[in-house]
This record gives C-alpha cells, sequence and structure tokens, in this order.
C-alpha cells in the first residue's frame, strides 16, 4: 500500500511592519517548494478579508515528501524572512 498523502492547511499572521518583506519572499518560496520532489500542490495566498493573513494549502505525495519540504524551508530565505510569525496549521493524512 503506497504512503497516504499529506495535507496542511492554514495560515499565518503577519505583522503589518513584516508584511511587504513576506509579500517579496513569498514568490521565490513557492517557486521552490513547487519544484520538491513529491509536491502535488502548495498555495499561499494573501486573505482579501483579513488584513495580515496569509492562507496556506499544500498537498504532498507522502510523508517523507512533506518532511523534506519542511527540513529544506528551514535552511530558506523564507524561514529567516517569517521567523517568530504566527502560525496555525493543521496537518493530516490520508
Amino acid at each position: 500500500m503506497p504512503d497516504s498523502r499529506t495535507y496542511l492547511k492554514g495560515h499565518i499572521m503577519v505583522p503589518t511592519d513584516r508584511i511587504e518583506a513576506v509579500r517579496a519572499a513569498l514568490p521565490e518560496h513557492i517557486t521552490l517548494t513547487r519544484a520538491e520532489p513529491g509536491c502535488i500542490s502548495f498555495e499561499v495566498t494573501e486573505d482579501t478579508d483579513i488584513p495580515g493573513r496569509f492562507n496556506v494549502s499544500e498537498v504532498f505525495e507522502n510523508k517523507a515528501a512533506f518532511e523534506a519540504h519542511q527540513a529544506r524551508t528551514k535552511a530558506s530565505d523564507w524561514f529567516q524572512v517569517t521567523q517568530g510569525i504566527p502560525r496555525e496549521y493543521s496537518i493530516t493524512s490520508e
């Protein structure tokens, strides 16, 4: 039986004084993540109703691909730019 897909859904709440830096770093983060082996979909979109909220939706082929993404992200510019910003995520597998 193949590994089940791993899903992450949630958001980050970016303080007003950091929004521009997050917006600037986001395109590269999306491009690099979508190029990762096992990434099925990856979306980070700015909420139109809640200022500073960026909605996140990720789907990876399996837990190993998701964990590889997490490891790569921790060494990325995105991690530096978003360090300390509150995140609310749920991670599930099916």
